[in-house]
């Protein structure tokens, strides 16, 4: 159940790797608006991910965008924590990672 609840804000939670993979399948639009509406620190998070370069474009699409509608950035954010989901099963990422993982011995 807990898998299922994850939402945007929980990118947190993935470290710089994953975000890198998530940077690699994700269309720059779709993660634009997804990132337009969200803190500062999840932005930073992927941010630090990029190209200086890239990451000015980013912002600079941002400015120019302007207001967007709520439903839209939520769309975006909702076709990312789908590549999320999507690496998950493929095993590329773990959601949640910094909990470990537990061992049997």
């Amino acid at each position: 159940i807990r898998d299922l609840m994850f939402v945007f804000d929980d990118l947190l939670l993935i470290d710089d790797l994953g975000i890198a993979e998530i940077l690699k399948r994700a269309d720059k639009k779709v993660l634009t608006i997804a990132l337009k509406g969200t803190s500062d620190e999840l932005r930073n998070c992927f941010f630090r991910n990029m190209s200086s370069r890239a990451v000015e474009m980013m912002k600079e699409e941002m400015e120019f965008m302007g207001p967007v509608k709520l439903k839209e950035v939520e769309k975006a954010q909702h076709e990312i924590v789908e590549i999320v989901r999507q690496l998950e099963e493929e095993g590329v990422i773990a959601i949640g990672a910094g909990g470990g993982d537990d061992y049997v011995s």
